[in-house]
């Protein structure tokens, strides 16, 4: 039987991947769940296993192309394993020789196969739903009546009759303002000036950015925070944290865990803009903006942040962290985001002008920790003393947020950072 190996859903919003490389060649062996290819989104890179045990018989895309959800990458033949066991038994049988012996790489079982719940969507099915404005993600969600879950034209507008209020795709646009401007000319020294081509994380990168900023009008307000009593607290427990949940205890956690109450304090900083429209989510899902080794960004995602503890959270974030250096995320790892938080204090920054991650609203960056002298009030007096301090900076979307809300909701941050529980047990 000759099984169709498709580019599977790589998640929410992904209708295409490019192919890196492929791990097998026709004419190899493909054990079912065994990586047979690897592909990259605008997400995460992923391995992709074989739905089936078989033999490859054809590929149909090479590296580098880029290709839909739902088309037919290879095929398999699923029979071509009994079919060359049972030629080696026979030459094993002319020549006297035992048949495991000349095909060890070959394995007897039963195939397994793995069904495939992401329906192909066809280019007329697409074409309904940009008249109808369907997202890629409602149709994702219409049960087809089709062969092996298609999509039908008449499951659309069954669909349609009942539909209920759509959260829009936005796709970045390509398009180019208009400008009288003339572009800047470059000096380029032959032989001592060189070219260096994007990598395509780092065109995706700055596309998303180049679209967040015409797309929400940026404002981003300061604070300065004593973040004293949080230094110590940690200074004390950081070995004993280990001790006892064997993660390392750092910042992070603790930022997450504030934004999360605060965000649980002010809702509405927790949307999404859908044209006219504001979208308010229920969980409170905390991306971490991390620098990759080769100088590239990504963003992973604590899912609600809000409902766990400190131990859980720094669970997660050593994880996703140690994920994103070792380009192990999942894709579903990097999706869900309502809120981002940029530490960009990694760095030795005092500050920073974060720009939003879209579909989000609002973004904060976290300045490095620094010991400066503070005037402080005392039961007896001003006294002047050794504080360590930090600046945090909220970039929000002017169209939905304004000045009191993203200034209040920034405070919240600071107050809890700065009431932090010293006597918090570990």
């Amino acid at each position: 039987m000759i099984i169709e190996f498709k580019m599977p859903k790589m998640g929410e919003s992904i209708s295409e991947a490019t192919i890196i490389s492929w791990v097998k060649n026709v004419g190899d062996y493909v054990d079912v769940e065994e990586t047979i290819l690897e592909v990259a989104t605008d997400k995460v890179d992923s391995e992709v296993p074989a739905p089936v045990s078989g033999i490859i018989t054809e590929i149909r895309f090479q590296k580098d192309a880029v290709v839909e959800v739902g088309t037919v990458l290879a095929l398999i033949d699923s029979e071509g394993v009994q079919e060359a066991l049972c030629n080696m038994q026979e030459v094993s049988m002319n020549s006297g020789t035992p048949s495991a012996v000349d095909a060890p790489q070959l394995k007897t079982h039963t195939s397994k196969f793995i069904t495939n719940t992401d329906a192909f969507i066809s280019p007329l099915i697409i074409s309904i739903a940009q008249k109808e404005n369907l997202s890629i993600e409602e149709l994702q969600t219409i049960p087809g009546s089709g062969a092996d879950g298609r999509l039908q034209k008449s499951d659309v507008f069954n669909y349609l009759k009942n539909r209920k209020y759509p959260i829009q795709s936005k796709p970045i646009s390509n398009s180019q303002p208009t400008s009288t401007y003339p572009k800047p000319k470059i000096n380029f020294v032959e032989g001592k000036d060189r070219i260096e081509e994007m990598d395509r994380m780092r065109k995706m990168i700055a596309d998303h950015m180049v679209y967040s900023k015409q797309t929400s009008p940026h404002v981003t307000s300061f604070i300065e925070v004593d973040v004293t009593n949080l230094v110590n607290w940690r200074n004390e427990n950081k070995d004993k944290f280990q001790d006892k949940y064997n993660e390392k205890l750092t910042f992070t956690p603790v930022f997450v865990h504030a934004v999360a109450k605060a965000i649980a304090d002010f809702p509405m900083i927790n949307v999404s803009v859908d044209d006219k429209n504001i979208i308010v989510h229920k969980d409170i899902n905390i991306g971490m903006a991390t620098a990759l080794p080769n100088g590239n960004l990504i963003v992973p995602v604590v899912k609600n942040a809000n409902e766990k503890d400190l131990a859980v959270l720094a669970k997660d974030v050593n994880y996703l962290a140690d994920a994103s250096r070792n380009n192990k995320l999942k894709p579903e790892e990097i999706q869900g985001s309502t809120f981002t938080i940029s530490n960009v204090g990694t760095f030795g920054s005092l500050m920073g002008t974060p720009i939003i991650n879209q579909p989000e609203v609002a973004i904060i960056a976290l300045g490095i920790i620094k010991k400066r002298p503070e005037v402080i009030s005392t039961p007896k007096g001003d006294e002047i003393a050794i504080r360590s301090m930090m600046y945090l900076s909220l970039s929000f979307d002017h169209r939905v947020v304004d000045g009191y809300l993203a200034g209040s909701f920034l405070r919240k941050i600071g107050d809890y950072l700065e009431k932090f529980e010293t006597n918090r047990k570990i």
